[in-house]
């Protein structure tokens, strides 16, 4: 029997780990890449019956097209999110599923370490105390108890934020359009219209999908309506954000602070190393000159847990596929 051939995009030393270790139950043969899947290298998935992908491989319709012709017969993203292929093109082509929830609660405590770094100021006394600096001024914080909280989305790792906040004696206010009645009562928080989260929120989080209506959810009407001096925080995608009005916002000090784990036009440099070049993206050099500003490098989901479910799922979704089970992780389309 032919063993399937599988080729891995965008693959770093932390993938290549977790998934040998856990391939030795199914002994596929893997060829990983460094590079992102592209129209200029589309060749390399010429003898591959499956490809692994990642959220920064833009595949488009002639890519789709082209693949087909090659024979692969899956694509496996190894990511929640899927709008960086087009959906409208593969459809009874090649099918595609992915990992739906690596770890809700890996993304929940980092939008956490997020609110109180940019609370407590904890990046900028790290840098003073390593210049002997000691002092308090400019590091004031507020209590998080008793403070207002703006939850977009109540998904899992919505769900799983609201209950952390609510350990931390905040007030939450939540929106999503299937709101989880059931959840609401058992964790005592109410489901609002946008424009009052907006309005009373202190801190808002954005832990929500991207789609056609929630693509720049945050611009300059929207941060218009929110309260002086709040705190936004975005661990789902970077589109979520026109970041323009975010600079903006931020300039007036309409929005206090900002904790960004993905950004608008990530896929250029997140996940890379850039250090050895210069900055030609204006936008995002400018966010990096506030001191009220933490950007992380989409790393929310980066945890052991986390990148061994990755694995986990990505290549049980593959299993099933080979052994023409049903594919539970399959995205709709």
């Amino acid at each position: 029997m032919k063993i399937p051939r599988l080729a891995f995009f965008d693959a770093k030393t932390y993938d290549k780990e977790s998934f040998d270790v856990l391939n030795r139950k199914y002994g596929y043969e893997f060829r990983y890449f460094e590079f992102h899947l592209m129209p200029g290298n589309i060749v390399l998935t010429q003898d591959a019956d499956v490809v692994i992908v990642f959220v920064n491989d833009v595949i488009n319709a002639e890519m789709i097209d082209t693949m087909k012709s090659y024979g692969v017969k899956l694509i496996a993203l190894r990511c929640s999110g899927f709008n960086n292929i087009d959906l409208e093109a593969a459809k009874g082509k090649i099918p595609i599923v992915r990992v739906p929830a690596y770890s809700p609660h890996a993304i929940a405590e980092h939008c956490i370490a997020l609110m109180l770094t940019l609370n407590r100021k904890i990046h900028r006394a790290y840098f003073r105390t390593r210049d002997a600096n000691f002092a308090l001024q400019g590091l004031l914080g507020f209590n998080m108890q008793g403070k207002k909280a703006g939850v977009i989305g109540t998904g899992k790792i919505g769900q799983a934020l609201i209950k952390i906040l609510k350990g931390f004696g905040m007030i939450i206010m939540a929106h999503d359009p299937y709101p989880d009645m059931d959840f609401s009562k058992r964790n005592g928080f109410e489901y609002v219209d946008l424009e009052t989260l907006f309005s009373l929120s202190d801190i808002i989080s954005l832990n929500c999908p991207l789609t056609n209506e929630t693509e720049y959810l945050i611009n300059k009407r929207t941060i218009g309506l929110m309260k002086q001096g709040v705190m936004l925080i975005n661990t789902g995608r970077g589109k979520l954000i026109k970041t323009t009005d975010l600079i903006q916002g931020l300039k007036s000090g309409k929005i206090g602070s900002a904790g960004l784990d993905v950004y608008e036009e990530e896929s250029v440099h997140f996940f890379e190393d850039q250090s050895n070049r210069i900055l030609t993206d204006d936008i995002l050099a400018r966010l990096l000159t506030f001191h009220n500003v933490i950007i992380t490098s989409h790393q929310g989901f980066f945890t052991h847990e986390a990148m061994t479910n990755i694995a986990e799922t990505t290549l049980e979704n593959i299993h099933a596929f080979m052994k023409r089970k049903e594919l539970i992780n399959q995205v709709k389309i």
